[in-house]
Protein backbone atom coordinates (compact mmCIF):
# COMPACT_ATOMS: atom_id res chain seq x y z
CA UNK A 1 0.00 0.00 0.00
CA UNK A 2 1.56 3.35 -0.54
CA UNK A 3 2.63 5.81 1.94
CA UNK A 4 0.09 8.66 2.63
CA UNK A 5 1.23 11.86 1.00
CA UNK A 6 2.52 14.62 3.03
CA UNK A 7 0.02 17.62 3.83
CA UNK A 8 -0.43 20.12 1.30
CA UNK A 9 1.22 23.35 2.92
CA UNK A 10 -1.43 25.76 3.96
CA UNK A 11 -2.53 28.95 2.62
CA UNK A 12 -5.20 31.73 2.31
CA UNK A 13 -6.47 33.13 -0.77
CA UNK A 14 -4.26 35.81 -2.17
CA UNK A 15 -6.67 38.64 -1.92
CA UNK A 16 -7.29 37.96 2.19
CA UNK A 17 -4.85 38.82 4.95
CA UNK A 18 -4.40 36.80 8.21
CA UNK A 19 -3.26 39.52 10.41
CA UNK A 20 -1.82 38.02 13.89
CA UNK A 21 -0.86 40.24 17.37
CA UNK A 22 -0.19 37.43 19.06
CA UNK A 23 1.12 33.75 19.06
CA UNK A 24 -1.05 31.02 17.28
CA UNK A 25 -0.83 27.49 16.62
CA UNK A 26 -1.71 25.45 13.62
CA UNK A 27 -2.71 21.89 13.81
CA UNK A 28 -2.46 20.25 10.32
CA UNK A 29 -3.53 16.14 10.10
CA UNK A 30 -2.51 14.09 7.32
CA UNK A 31 -5.25 14.19 4.12
CA UNK A 32 -8.13 11.31 3.94
CA UNK A 33 -8.11 9.96 0.67
CA UNK A 34 -11.49 8.60 -0.84
CA UNK A 35 -12.05 7.50 -4.46
CA UNK A 36 -11.50 10.79 -7.18
CA UNK A 37 -11.18 13.25 -3.94
CA UNK A 38 -8.80 14.59 -1.25
CA UNK A 39 -10.22 15.57 2.28
CA UNK A 40 -8.05 17.99 4.63
CA UNK A 41 -9.31 18.97 8.06
CA UNK A 42 -7.14 21.74 10.13
CA UNK A 43 -7.77 22.89 13.72
CA UNK A 44 -5.94 26.06 14.22
CA UNK A 45 -5.89 27.77 17.54
CA UNK A 46 -5.07 31.55 17.55
CA UNK A 47 -4.93 32.81 21.46
CA UNK A 48 -5.23 36.14 21.87
CA UNK A 49 -3.74 37.96 25.00
CA UNK A 50 -5.25 41.38 24.30
CA UNK A 51 -8.55 40.38 26.19
CA UNK A 52 -7.88 36.81 26.74
CA UNK A 53 -9.91 35.16 24.14
CA UNK A 54 -9.19 31.52 22.81
CA UNK A 55 -10.69 31.15 19.34
CA UNK A 56 -10.76 27.42 17.91
CA UNK A 57 -11.17 26.98 14.26
CA UNK A 58 -11.65 24.34 12.29
CA UNK A 59 -11.24 24.33 8.86
CA UNK A 60 -12.57 21.16 6.29
CA UNK A 61 -11.13 20.94 2.56
CA UNK A 62 -12.16 18.75 -0.06
CA UNK A 63 -10.85 19.37 -3.55
CA UNK A 64 -11.69 16.99 -6.50
CA UNK A 65 -8.63 14.77 -7.87
CA UNK A 66 -7.71 12.28 -10.59
CA UNK A 67 -4.73 11.11 -12.34
CA UNK A 68 -4.49 14.27 -14.60
CA UNK A 69 -4.91 16.68 -11.61
CA UNK A 70 -2.40 16.99 -8.78
CA UNK A 71 -3.06 18.51 -5.14
CA UNK A 72 0.29 19.55 -5.06
CA UNK A 73 0.21 22.17 -7.77
CA UNK A 74 2.42 25.02 -7.35
CA UNK A 75 3.13 23.80 -3.68
CA UNK A 76 -0.61 25.24 -2.55
CA UNK A 77 -3.74 24.25 -3.19
CA UNK A 78 -7.29 26.34 -4.53
CA UNK A 79 -9.33 26.05 -1.27
CA UNK A 80 -13.39 25.64 -1.08
CA UNK A 81 -14.06 25.88 2.33
CA UNK A 82 -16.78 23.56 3.38
CA UNK A 83 -17.67 24.92 6.90
CA UNK A 84 -15.75 27.11 9.23
CA UNK A 85 -16.43 27.39 13.10
CA UNK A 86 -15.29 29.26 15.35
CA UNK A 87 -15.51 28.83 19.39
CA UNK A 88 -14.62 31.13 21.78
CA UNK A 89 -13.89 30.66 24.97
CA UNK A 90 -13.37 33.56 27.75
CA UNK A 91 -12.27 32.27 30.77
CA UNK A 92 -9.50 29.77 30.17
CA UNK A 93 -5.46 30.20 29.24
CA UNK A 94 -3.65 26.98 28.15
CA UNK A 95 -1.57 25.69 30.61
CA UNK A 96 1.58 27.12 29.10
CA UNK A 97 0.45 30.62 29.25
CA UNK A 98 -1.97 31.44 32.79
CA UNK A 99 0.35 33.28 34.97
CA UNK A 100 1.71 30.98 37.85
CA UNK A 101 0.12 32.13 41.49
CA UNK A 102 1.13 30.89 45.02
CA UNK A 103 -1.64 30.18 46.91
CA UNK A 104 -2.17 30.86 50.51
CA UNK A 105 -4.80 30.45 52.48
CA UNK A 106 -6.28 29.89 56.65
CA UNK A 107 -7.85 27.34 58.35
CA UNK A 108 -11.13 28.17 57.68
CA UNK A 109 -10.69 28.37 54.02
CA UNK A 110 -8.88 25.14 53.10
CA UNK A 111 -11.36 23.13 51.31
CA UNK A 112 -11.87 26.44 48.96
CA UNK A 113 -8.04 27.11 48.14
CA UNK A 114 -8.37 23.10 47.33
CA UNK A 115 -11.36 24.13 44.83
CA UNK A 116 -9.45 26.92 43.38
CA UNK A 117 -6.50 25.15 43.06
CA UNK A 118 -8.21 22.11 41.16
CA UNK A 119 -9.56 24.61 38.88
CA UNK A 120 -6.02 24.86 36.91
CA UNK A 121 -2.09 24.13 37.17
CA UNK A 122 -0.85 27.45 37.71
CA UNK A 123 -2.15 27.69 40.97
CA UNK A 124 0.16 26.63 44.00
CA UNK A 125 -1.26 26.13 47.64
CA UNK A 126 1.23 27.06 49.86
CA UNK A 127 0.76 26.38 53.68
CA UNK A 128 0.66 28.65 56.22
CA UNK A 129 1.85 27.42 60.62
CA UNK A 130 -0.74 28.73 62.65
CA UNK A 131 -0.68 28.84 66.26
CA UNK A 132 -0.74 30.33 69.36
CA UNK A 133 1.22 31.87 72.19
CA UNK A 134 0.43 30.58 75.71
CA UNK A 135 -1.29 34.30 76.38
CA UNK A 136 -3.35 33.58 73.31
CA UNK A 137 -2.21 35.81 70.78
CA UNK A 138 -1.08 34.73 67.23
CA UNK A 139 2.20 32.53 66.47
CA UNK A 140 2.19 32.85 62.68
CA UNK A 141 5.11 31.14 60.41
CA UNK A 142 5.64 31.28 56.82
CA UNK A 143 7.21 28.09 55.64
CA UNK A 144 10.26 28.64 53.07
CA UNK A 145 9.30 32.86 52.79
CA UNK A 146 12.17 32.99 50.29
CA UNK A 147 11.23 30.79 48.14
CA UNK A 148 8.43 32.80 46.92
CA UNK A 149 10.39 35.78 45.71
CA UNK A 150 9.34 37.45 42.33
CA UNK A 151 6.03 35.42 42.21
CA UNK A 152 2.72 35.99 41.99
CA UNK A 153 0.88 35.44 45.50
CA UNK A 154 -2.30 35.93 46.88
CA UNK A 155 -3.85 35.03 50.19
CA UNK A 156 -7.34 33.05 50.11
CA UNK A 157 -9.30 34.78 53.72
CA UNK A 158 -12.29 34.65 55.69
CA UNK A 159 -12.89 37.40 58.40
CA UNK A 160 -15.84 35.26 59.88
CA UNK A 161 -14.79 36.78 63.23
CA UNK A 162 -13.12 39.86 64.65
CA UNK A 163 -10.64 37.29 66.31
CA UNK A 164 -9.83 35.80 62.98
CA UNK A 165 -9.22 38.87 61.61
CA UNK A 166 -6.52 40.17 63.81
CA UNK A 167 -4.67 36.71 62.93
CA UNK A 168 -4.93 37.01 59.24
CA UNK A 169 -3.90 40.65 58.78
CA UNK A 170 -0.34 40.16 59.92
CA UNK A 171 -0.27 37.82 57.51
CA UNK A 172 -1.10 40.07 54.86
CA UNK A 173 0.52 42.54 55.72
CA UNK A 174 4.18 40.72 55.54
CA UNK A 175 3.32 38.68 52.63
CA UNK A 176 3.81 41.77 49.75
CA UNK A 177 6.67 42.56 51.51
CA UNK A 178 8.85 39.73 51.11
CA UNK A 179 9.90 40.98 47.20
CA UNK A 180 7.19 38.77 45.38
CA UNK A 181 6.07 40.28 42.07
CA UNK A 182 2.47 41.24 42.85
CA UNK A 183 -0.33 40.50 45.87
CA UNK A 184 -3.88 39.74 45.84
CA UNK A 185 -6.11 39.48 48.51
CA UNK A 186 -9.40 37.28 47.99
CA UNK A 187 -11.88 38.26 50.70
CA UNK A 188 -15.47 36.50 49.05
CA UNK A 189 -17.28 38.29 51.99
CA UNK A 190 -16.40 41.78 53.48
CA UNK A 191 -18.24 40.48 56.39
CA UNK A 192 -18.65 44.80 57.75
CA UNK A 193 -20.84 45.85 54.76
CA UNK A 194 -24.04 46.25 56.74
CA UNK A 195 -22.06 49.06 59.04
CA UNK A 196 -21.77 51.12 56.35
CA UNK A 197 -23.43 54.46 57.36
CA UNK A 198 -23.91 56.85 59.91
CA UNK A 199 -27.35 57.51 61.55
CA UNK A 200 -27.15 59.00 64.26
CA UNK A 201 -24.07 60.72 66.27
CA UNK A 202 -21.89 58.26 67.62
CA UNK A 203 -22.45 55.60 65.09
CA UNK A 204 -19.07 53.97 63.82
CA UNK A 205 -19.54 53.17 60.03
CA UNK A 206 -17.13 49.90 60.70
CA UNK A 207 -17.17 49.16 57.01
CA UNK A 208 -15.36 52.41 56.43
CA UNK A 209 -12.71 51.48 59.16
CA UNK A 210 -12.13 47.89 57.73
CA UNK A 211 -11.60 48.95 54.06
CA UNK A 212 -8.80 52.06 55.23
CA UNK A 213 -7.36 48.74 57.00
CA UNK A 214 -6.71 47.22 54.16
CA UNK A 215 -6.24 50.30 52.03
CA UNK A 216 -2.96 50.29 54.08
CA UNK A 217 -1.68 46.98 53.12
CA UNK A 218 1.98 47.46 51.74
CA UNK A 219 2.73 47.70 48.41
CA UNK A 220 4.94 44.67 46.68
CA UNK A 221 7.06 45.18 43.92
CA UNK A 222 4.58 44.89 41.37
CA UNK A 223 2.48 47.71 43.00
CA UNK A 224 -0.33 48.13 45.29
CA UNK A 225 -2.78 44.94 46.70
CA UNK A 226 -5.58 43.82 44.27
CA UNK A 227 -8.81 42.90 46.91
CA UNK A 228 -11.31 39.95 44.82
CA UNK A 229 -14.48 40.47 46.84
CA UNK A 230 -18.45 39.38 45.58
CA UNK A 231 -20.94 41.17 46.27
CA UNK A 232 -20.38 44.11 48.60
CA UNK A 233 -23.45 44.73 50.62
CA UNK A 234 -23.81 48.67 49.92
CA UNK A 235 -22.80 49.74 46.34
CA UNK A 236 -21.02 52.92 47.93
CA UNK A 237 -18.40 50.78 49.55
CA UNK A 238 -16.30 50.69 47.05
CA UNK A 239 -15.50 54.15 47.06
CA UNK A 240 -14.35 53.38 50.97
CA UNK A 241 -10.97 51.75 49.69
CA UNK A 242 -7.97 53.99 49.50
CA UNK A 243 -5.40 54.52 46.37
CA UNK A 244 -2.67 52.05 47.62
CA UNK A 245 -5.44 48.94 46.77
CA UNK A 246 -7.02 47.98 43.73
CA UNK A 247 -10.85 46.02 44.41
CA UNK A 248 -12.61 43.85 42.18
CA UNK A 249 -15.94 43.42 42.97
CA UNK A 250 -17.17 40.42 41.00
CA UNK A 251 -20.77 38.68 41.95
CA UNK A 252 -21.98 35.28 42.48
CA UNK A 253 -25.01 36.14 40.41
CA UNK A 254 -23.50 33.73 37.30
CA UNK A 255 -23.44 30.87 39.12
CA UNK A 256 -27.28 31.40 39.67
CA UNK A 257 -28.09 31.85 36.62
CA UNK A 258 -25.83 28.51 35.24
CA UNK A 259 -27.71 26.62 37.74
CA UNK A 260 -31.32 27.88 37.00
CA UNK A 261 -30.77 27.05 33.58
CA UNK A 262 -30.52 23.66 34.64
CA UNK A 263 -33.93 23.27 36.47
CA UNK A 264 -36.49 21.15 34.51
CA UNK A 265 -38.74 24.32 35.09
CA UNK A 266 -36.11 26.83 33.41
CA UNK A 267 -38.79 28.33 31.71
CA UNK A 268 -41.10 29.34 34.80
CA UNK A 269 -39.06 30.92 36.98
CA UNK A 270 -38.72 34.43 37.98
CA UNK A 271 -36.85 36.72 40.77
CA UNK A 272 -38.06 38.36 43.40
CA UNK A 273 -35.76 41.16 45.34
CA UNK A 274 -37.31 41.58 48.70
CA UNK A 275 -36.44 45.56 49.14
CA UNK A 276 -34.99 48.41 46.43
CA UNK A 277 -31.61 47.90 47.44
CA UNK A 278 -31.46 44.19 46.02
CA UNK A 279 -33.15 45.09 43.19
CA UNK A 280 -30.62 48.43 42.43
CA UNK A 281 -28.11 46.01 43.06
CA UNK A 282 -28.69 43.19 40.78
CA UNK A 283 -31.28 43.91 38.29
CA UNK A 284 -29.03 44.55 35.42
CA UNK A 285 -28.28 40.81 35.39
CA UNK A 286 -31.08 39.17 35.54
CA UNK A 287 -32.90 41.54 33.52
CA UNK A 288 -34.01 38.16 30.77
CA UNK A 289 -36.57 36.93 33.86
CA UNK A 290 -39.96 38.51 34.50
CA UNK A 291 -39.15 40.37 37.84
CA UNK A 292 -41.09 40.97 40.84
CA UNK A 293 -40.01 43.22 43.75
CA UNK A 294 -41.21 43.54 47.04
CA UNK A 295 -40.77 46.76 49.96
CA UNK A 296 -41.84 47.10 53.51
CA UNK A 297 -44.20 49.14 54.06
CA UNK A 298 -45.15 50.65 57.49
CA UNK A 299 -48.98 49.40 58.85
CA UNK A 300 -49.56 51.00 62.55
CA UNK A 301 -46.62 50.30 64.20
CA UNK A 302 -45.55 47.07 61.89
CA UNK A 303 -43.59 46.83 58.75
CA UNK A 304 -45.45 44.41 56.42
CA UNK A 305 -43.64 43.31 52.79
CA UNK A 306 -45.89 43.74 50.02
CA UNK A 307 -45.61 43.17 46.45
CA UNK A 308 -44.39 46.64 44.84
CA UNK A 309 -44.92 45.06 41.41
CA UNK A 310 -44.75 41.96 39.60
CA UNK A 311 -46.86 38.61 39.28
CA UNK A 312 -45.77 35.60 41.10
CA UNK A 313 -48.99 33.57 39.99
CA UNK A 314 -47.92 30.04 38.98
CA UNK A 315 -44.38 30.56 38.65
CA UNK A 316 -41.32 29.33 40.51
CA UNK A 317 -40.06 32.38 42.55
CA UNK A 318 -36.56 32.71 43.27
CA UNK A 319 -35.74 35.54 45.85
CA UNK A 320 -32.39 36.98 45.60
CA UNK A 321 -30.56 39.22 47.81
CA UNK A 322 -26.73 39.36 48.63
CA UNK A 323 -27.08 37.93 52.25
CA UNK A 324 -28.83 36.61 55.03
CA UNK A 325 -28.72 36.52 58.70
CA UNK A 326 -31.54 36.26 60.57
CA UNK A 327 -33.63 35.39 57.22
CA UNK A 328 -36.93 37.25 58.81
CA UNK A 329 -37.03 39.55 55.73
CA UNK A 330 -36.64 36.50 53.36
CA UNK A 331 -39.57 34.70 54.99
CA UNK A 332 -41.91 37.60 55.14
CA UNK A 333 -40.73 38.01 51.52
CA UNK A 334 -41.92 34.23 50.38
CA UNK A 335 -45.18 34.30 52.60
CA UNK A 336 -46.34 37.10 50.29
CA UNK A 337 -45.24 35.47 47.28
CA UNK A 338 -47.55 32.51 48.22
CA UNK A 339 -50.30 33.92 49.33
CA UNK A 340 -50.21 35.92 45.93
CA UNK A 341 -50.00 32.06 43.66
CA UNK A 342 -46.57 31.05 43.56
CA UNK A 343 -46.06 27.52 43.19
CA UNK A 344 -42.52 26.93 44.01
CA UNK A 345 -40.18 29.40 45.94
CA UNK A 346 -36.56 29.41 46.18
CA UNK A 347 -33.98 32.04 46.94
CA UNK A 348 -30.82 33.09 46.93
CA UNK A 349 -27.91 34.46 48.43
CA UNK A 350 -24.36 35.04 48.00
CA UNK A 351 -23.17 35.01 51.77
CA UNK A 352 -25.12 32.86 53.76
CA UNK A 353 -24.32 34.86 56.99
CA UNK A 354 -27.11 32.55 59.29
CA UNK A 355 -25.88 33.53 62.72
CA UNK A 356 -26.99 30.91 66.17
CA UNK A 357 -27.93 28.80 63.51
CA UNK A 358 -31.02 30.75 61.90
CA UNK A 359 -30.61 28.79 58.61
CA UNK A 360 -32.75 25.83 60.74
CA UNK A 361 -35.62 28.31 60.11
CA UNK A 362 -35.58 27.15 56.66
CA UNK A 363 -37.56 24.08 55.68
CA UNK A 364 -37.45 21.87 52.58
CA UNK A 365 -40.71 22.00 49.73
CA UNK A 366 -40.99 18.63 48.74
CA UNK A 367 -43.84 19.95 47.13
CA UNK A 368 -47.00 21.95 47.47
CA UNK A 369 -46.04 24.05 50.83
CA UNK A 370 -44.82 27.08 49.09
CA UNK A 371 -45.82 29.23 51.54
CA UNK A 372 -43.73 27.07 54.69
CA UNK A 373 -40.52 25.65 52.84
CA UNK A 374 -38.32 26.45 49.75
CA UNK A 375 -37.53 24.34 47.00
CA UNK A 376 -34.35 25.27 47.04
CA UNK A 377 -31.88 27.59 49.36
CA UNK A 378 -28.35 28.35 47.33
CA UNK A 379 -25.63 30.13 48.82
CA UNK A 380 -22.10 30.44 47.83
CA UNK A 381 -18.88 29.34 49.72
CA UNK A 382 -17.94 32.77 51.05
CA UNK A 383 -19.10 31.42 54.45
CA UNK A 384 -16.84 28.33 55.01
CA UNK A 385 -18.23 27.73 58.48
CA UNK A 386 -21.98 28.15 57.41
CA UNK A 387 -20.96 26.03 54.27
CA UNK A 388 -19.99 22.96 56.80
CA UNK A 389 -23.31 22.99 58.65
CA UNK A 390 -25.52 22.95 55.98
CA UNK A 391 -23.98 20.66 53.54
CA UNK A 392 -26.21 17.97 52.28
CA UNK A 393 -28.75 19.27 54.27
CA UNK A 394 -31.92 20.50 52.06
CA UNK A 395 -33.10 22.86 50.82
CA UNK A 396 -29.34 24.13 50.72
CA UNK A 397 -27.34 23.99 47.66
CA UNK A 398 -24.09 25.02 47.33
CA UNK A 399 -22.62 26.77 44.16
CA UNK A 400 -18.64 26.97 44.62
CA UNK A 401 -16.54 30.51 43.58
CA UNK A 402 -14.01 28.29 42.78
CA UNK A 403 -14.22 29.19 39.07
CA UNK A 404 -14.76 32.57 39.70
CA UNK A 405 -11.92 33.45 41.91
CA UNK A 406 -9.18 31.62 39.68
CA UNK A 407 -10.61 33.37 36.96
CA UNK A 408 -9.62 36.44 39.16
CA UNK A 409 -6.61 35.59 39.90
CA UNK A 410 -5.59 35.17 35.92
CA UNK A 411 -6.46 39.39 35.89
Amino acid sequence: MAAAPPAPPFSLHPNKSLNLNSSHSLFLPQPVKHKNRYACSFNCEIKSFDNHNIRTFTIEHATNMNKDNSIYNNNSFSSSLASLSVATSDSQFSAQNAKKVVLFYCAETKCLAEKIASETDAIELRTISWGKFPDGFPNIFIPNAQGIRGQHVAFLASFSSPAVIFEQIPVIYALPKLFIASFTLVLPFFPTGTSERMEDEGDVATAFTLARLLSNIPISRGGPTSLVTFDIHALQERFYFGDNILPCFESGIPLLKRRLQDLPDSDNISIAFPDDGAWKRFHMQLQHFPTIVCAKVREGNQRIVRIKEGEPKGRHVVIVDDLVQSGGTLIECQKVLAAHGATKISAYVTHGIFPNKSWERFGHDNGGNPESAFTYFWITDSCPLTVKEVTNKPPFEVLSLASSISASLQI
